[in-house]
Protein backbone atom coordinates (compact mmCIF):
# COMPACT_ATOMS: atom_id res chain seq x y z
CA UNK A 1 0.00 0.00 0.00
CA UNK A 2 3.21 2.40 -0.25
CA UNK A 3 2.55 5.53 -1.79
CA UNK A 4 -1.43 5.07 -2.15
CA UNK A 5 -2.30 7.88 0.31
CA UNK A 6 1.04 10.04 0.00
CA UNK A 7 0.52 13.54 1.53
CA UNK A 8 -2.96 13.32 2.03
CA UNK A 9 -4.90 14.12 5.63
CA UNK A 10 -6.41 11.20 7.00
CA UNK A 11 -8.65 11.33 10.33
CA UNK A 12 -10.61 8.74 11.87
CA UNK A 13 -12.68 8.34 15.19
CA UNK A 14 -12.34 5.51 17.03
CA UNK A 15 -8.38 5.04 16.29
CA UNK A 16 -7.44 4.27 19.37
CA UNK A 17 -7.49 0.95 19.40
CA UNK A 18 -8.96 -1.84 17.37
CA UNK A 19 -9.89 -1.36 13.18
CA UNK A 20 -9.08 2.40 13.84
CA UNK A 21 -5.38 1.99 15.30
CA UNK A 22 -5.02 -0.42 12.60
CA UNK A 23 -6.39 1.91 9.51
CA UNK A 24 -4.94 5.02 11.02
CA UNK A 25 -0.99 3.46 11.08
CA UNK A 26 -1.67 1.39 7.62
CA UNK A 27 -2.78 4.80 6.29
CA UNK A 28 0.63 6.32 7.80
CA UNK A 29 2.63 3.22 5.94
CA UNK A 30 1.10 4.80 2.86
CA UNK A 31 1.79 7.98 3.32
CA UNK A 32 -0.81 10.26 5.05
CA UNK A 33 -0.22 12.41 7.83
CA UNK A 34 -2.88 11.04 10.33
CA UNK A 35 -5.42 12.36 12.80
CA UNK A 36 -7.16 10.33 15.50
CA UNK A 37 -10.26 10.97 17.46
CA UNK A 38 -10.57 8.53 20.38
CA UNK A 39 -12.27 8.29 24.23
CA UNK A 40 -10.76 6.97 27.21
CA UNK A 41 -7.61 6.06 28.17
CA UNK A 42 -4.44 8.62 26.53
CA UNK A 43 -1.66 5.49 26.47
CA UNK A 44 -3.25 3.49 23.43
CA UNK A 45 -3.78 6.74 21.71
CA UNK A 46 -0.16 8.53 22.29
CA UNK A 47 0.88 4.65 21.24
CA UNK A 48 -1.05 5.00 18.22
CA UNK A 49 0.10 8.42 16.86
CA UNK A 50 4.00 6.64 18.19
CA UNK A 51 3.30 4.51 15.10
CA UNK A 52 2.63 7.09 12.60
CA UNK A 53 5.76 8.97 13.45
CA UNK A 54 7.85 5.57 13.47
CA UNK A 55 6.49 5.40 9.69
CA UNK A 56 7.67 8.91 8.98
CA UNK A 57 4.12 10.87 9.07
CA UNK A 58 2.93 13.58 10.99
CA UNK A 59 0.24 12.66 13.96
CA UNK A 60 -2.45 14.15 16.08
CA UNK A 61 -4.81 12.46 18.58
CA UNK A 62 -8.24 14.46 19.80
CA UNK A 63 -10.00 13.32 22.43
CA UNK A 64 -13.46 13.76 22.44
CA UNK A 65 -17.01 12.06 22.86
CA UNK A 66 -18.32 11.78 19.32
CA UNK A 67 -21.91 11.51 20.79
CA UNK A 68 -21.34 15.34 21.60
CA UNK A 69 -21.83 17.40 18.23
CA UNK A 70 -19.22 19.84 19.03
CA UNK A 71 -16.66 17.53 19.02
CA UNK A 72 -16.99 17.02 15.22
CA UNK A 73 -16.09 20.47 14.44
CA UNK A 74 -13.70 20.79 17.06
CA UNK A 75 -11.67 17.62 15.90
CA UNK A 76 -12.09 18.96 12.03
CA UNK A 77 -11.19 22.20 13.22
CA UNK A 78 -8.10 21.04 14.89
CA UNK A 79 -6.93 18.65 11.95
CA UNK A 80 -7.03 21.80 9.82
CA UNK A 81 -4.94 23.57 12.20
CA UNK A 82 -2.15 20.85 12.92
CA UNK A 83 -2.39 19.10 9.05
CA UNK A 84 -3.76 21.79 6.73
CA UNK A 85 -6.71 20.21 5.27
CA UNK A 86 -9.03 16.84 5.24
CA UNK A 87 -8.89 14.97 2.45
CA UNK A 88 -10.35 11.20 4.05
CA UNK A 89 -12.00 10.96 6.81
CA UNK A 90 -13.34 7.21 8.54
CA UNK A 91 -16.26 7.41 10.45
CA UNK A 92 -15.48 4.21 12.82
CA UNK A 93 -16.21 5.03 16.57
CA UNK A 94 -18.77 2.65 17.99
CA UNK A 95 -19.79 0.57 20.93
CA UNK A 96 -21.95 -2.47 21.30
CA UNK A 97 -22.98 -3.49 24.81
CA UNK A 98 -24.68 -6.42 24.39
CA UNK A 99 -28.36 -7.03 26.03
CA UNK A 100 -31.71 -8.54 25.59
CA UNK A 101 -33.59 -7.17 23.81
CA UNK A 102 -36.96 -6.92 26.02
CA UNK A 103 -35.75 -5.04 28.67
CA UNK A 104 -33.07 -3.47 27.21
CA UNK A 105 -32.18 -0.22 29.61
CA UNK A 106 -33.11 2.95 28.01
CA UNK A 107 -29.50 4.36 28.57
CA UNK A 108 -27.76 1.65 27.22
CA UNK A 109 -30.53 2.23 24.05
CA UNK A 110 -29.92 6.12 23.65
CA UNK A 111 -26.32 5.89 24.03
CA UNK A 112 -25.70 3.35 21.49
CA UNK A 113 -27.45 5.44 19.31
CA UNK A 114 -26.06 8.61 19.69
CA UNK A 115 -22.19 7.06 19.82
CA UNK A 116 -23.20 4.96 16.26
CA UNK A 117 -25.31 6.61 14.34
CA UNK A 118 -25.36 10.07 15.63
CA UNK A 119 -21.74 10.40 16.07
CA UNK A 120 -21.07 9.29 12.42
CA UNK A 121 -23.65 11.77 11.49
CA UNK A 122 -22.13 14.91 13.18
CA UNK A 123 -18.59 14.12 12.14
CA UNK A 124 -19.52 12.76 8.75
CA UNK A 125 -21.57 16.36 8.18
CA UNK A 126 -18.16 18.11 9.71
CA UNK A 127 -15.84 16.18 7.65
CA UNK A 128 -17.87 17.36 4.12
CA UNK A 129 -17.71 20.68 5.10
CA UNK A 130 -14.37 21.39 5.41
CA UNK A 131 -14.06 19.00 1.88
CA UNK A 132 -16.33 21.18 0.20
CA UNK A 133 -14.66 24.43 2.00
CA UNK A 134 -11.45 23.53 0.48
CA UNK A 135 -12.96 22.68 -3.40
CA UNK A 136 -10.62 19.74 -4.73
CA UNK A 137 -12.95 16.41 -3.22
CA UNK A 138 -12.58 13.69 -0.86
CA UNK A 139 -13.34 10.51 0.47
CA UNK A 140 -15.13 9.61 3.53
CA UNK A 141 -15.37 6.09 4.72
CA UNK A 142 -18.06 4.87 7.29
CA UNK A 143 -17.35 1.46 9.34
CA UNK A 144 -20.78 -0.18 9.20
CA UNK A 145 -20.81 -4.05 9.85
CA UNK A 146 -22.68 -7.34 8.67
CA UNK A 147 -24.98 -6.06 11.37
CA UNK A 148 -26.34 -3.82 9.08
CA UNK A 149 -27.46 -6.78 7.12
CA UNK A 150 -28.55 -9.71 9.31
CA UNK A 151 -29.87 -9.10 12.86
CA UNK A 152 -28.56 -10.28 16.42
CA UNK A 153 -30.32 -11.40 19.30
CA UNK A 154 -28.40 -9.45 22.03
CA UNK A 155 -28.12 -6.74 19.18
CA UNK A 156 -31.38 -5.02 18.77
CA UNK A 157 -29.94 -1.59 19.66
CA UNK A 158 -27.19 -2.15 17.91
CA UNK A 159 -27.88 -3.30 14.28
CA UNK A 160 -29.66 -0.28 13.44
CA UNK A 161 -27.10 1.93 14.15
CA UNK A 162 -24.98 -0.04 11.78
CA UNK A 163 -28.28 -0.11 8.93
CA UNK A 164 -28.25 3.49 9.77
CA UNK A 165 -24.65 3.56 8.84
CA UNK A 166 -24.74 2.19 5.46
CA UNK A 167 -27.59 4.06 4.79
CA UNK A 168 -25.81 7.43 5.57
CA UNK A 169 -23.31 6.86 3.14
CA UNK A 170 -25.51 5.92 0.60
CA UNK A 171 -27.31 8.87 0.72
CA UNK A 172 -24.34 11.24 1.76
CA UNK A 173 -22.80 9.66 -2.22
CA UNK A 174 -25.58 11.53 -3.48
CA UNK A 175 -25.97 14.74 -1.50
CA UNK A 176 -21.90 15.01 -1.94
CA UNK A 177 -21.03 13.50 -5.41
CA UNK A 178 -21.53 16.88 -7.11
CA UNK A 179 -18.44 18.27 -4.83
CA UNK A 180 -16.24 15.28 -6.01
CA UNK A 181 -16.38 14.12 -2.15
CA UNK A 182 -16.61 9.54 -2.45
CA UNK A 183 -18.45 8.13 0.30
CA UNK A 184 -18.50 4.34 1.07
CA UNK A 185 -18.73 1.68 3.33
CA UNK A 186 -17.12 -1.00 4.90
CA UNK A 187 -18.50 -4.07 6.44
CA UNK A 188 -16.58 -6.09 8.79
CA UNK A 189 -18.06 -9.43 10.06
CA UNK A 190 -16.97 -10.35 13.61
CA UNK A 191 -13.33 -8.95 14.04
CA UNK A 192 -11.29 -9.79 17.01
CA UNK A 193 -11.73 -6.38 19.26
CA UNK A 194 -12.16 -4.83 22.53
CA UNK A 195 -16.33 -4.52 21.51
CA UNK A 196 -16.47 -8.29 21.61
CA UNK A 197 -13.68 -9.77 24.07
CA UNK A 198 -16.18 -10.31 26.46
CA UNK A 199 -19.09 -11.89 24.26
CA UNK A 200 -15.97 -14.17 22.75
CA UNK A 201 -14.56 -15.11 25.69
CA UNK A 202 -15.89 -18.29 25.60
CA UNK A 203 -13.29 -20.99 23.88
CA UNK A 204 -16.16 -23.01 23.08
CA UNK A 205 -18.47 -20.25 21.23
CA UNK A 206 -15.22 -18.69 19.49
CA UNK A 207 -14.59 -21.60 18.06
CA UNK A 208 -17.99 -22.45 16.84
CA UNK A 209 -18.38 -19.00 15.57
CA UNK A 210 -14.95 -19.14 13.51
CA UNK A 211 -15.59 -22.95 12.03
CA UNK A 212 -19.00 -21.18 10.34
CA UNK A 213 -16.83 -18.94 8.14
CA UNK A 214 -15.51 -19.80 4.86
CA UNK A 215 -12.19 -18.50 5.49
CA UNK A 216 -11.58 -20.68 8.61
CA UNK A 217 -10.92 -18.04 11.38
CA UNK A 218 -12.48 -14.96 12.84
CA UNK A 219 -10.93 -11.26 11.59
CA UNK A 220 -8.45 -9.35 12.96
CA UNK A 221 -8.38 -5.04 13.00
CA UNK A 222 -5.70 -5.61 10.24
CA UNK A 223 -8.39 -6.84 7.51
CA UNK A 224 -9.99 -3.95 7.34
CA UNK A 225 -6.94 -1.68 6.74
CA UNK A 226 -6.61 -2.67 3.50
CA UNK A 227 -9.79 -2.05 2.20
CA UNK A 228 -10.22 1.62 3.92
CA UNK A 229 -7.18 2.55 2.56
CA UNK A 230 -8.20 1.28 -0.61
CA UNK A 231 -11.23 2.98 -0.71
CA UNK A 232 -9.58 6.24 0.68
CA UNK A 233 -7.34 5.90 -2.92
CA UNK A 234 -7.49 7.02 -6.05
CA UNK A 235 -7.43 3.12 -6.62
CA UNK A 236 -11.16 3.72 -5.62
CA UNK A 237 -12.02 7.08 -7.47
CA UNK A 238 -14.76 6.23 -9.30
CA UNK A 239 -16.26 4.10 -6.45
CA UNK A 240 -18.88 5.90 -4.24
CA UNK A 241 -22.45 4.98 -2.33
CA UNK A 242 -21.36 1.38 -2.60
CA UNK A 243 -20.09 -0.96 0.50
CA UNK A 244 -17.68 -4.15 1.06
CA UNK A 245 -18.40 -6.99 3.13
CA UNK A 246 -15.21 -8.03 5.08
CA UNK A 247 -16.09 -10.82 7.10
CA UNK A 248 -14.46 -13.36 5.75
CA UNK A 249 -17.46 -15.06 3.40
CA UNK A 250 -19.59 -15.10 6.62
CA UNK A 251 -22.47 -13.46 5.13
CA UNK A 252 -23.18 -16.25 1.74
CA UNK A 253 -22.06 -18.93 4.16
CA UNK A 254 -25.88 -20.18 4.64
CA UNK A 255 -26.16 -23.32 3.89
Amino acid sequence: MSGLLQDKVFLITGGSAGIGRAAAIAAARAGANVGINYVGDDAPAESCIAEVEAAGRKGFAFKGDVALPETASSFIAEAVTRLGRVDVFVSNAGICPFHAFLDMPVKTFERTMRVNLHGAYWMVQAAANQMVKQGDGGAIIAVSSISALVGGEYQTHYTPTKAGVHSLMQSAAIALGRHGIRCNSVMPGTILTDINKDDLADPEKRARMAARIPLGRLGEPEDLAGPIVFLASDQARYVTGASLLVDGGAYVNLQ
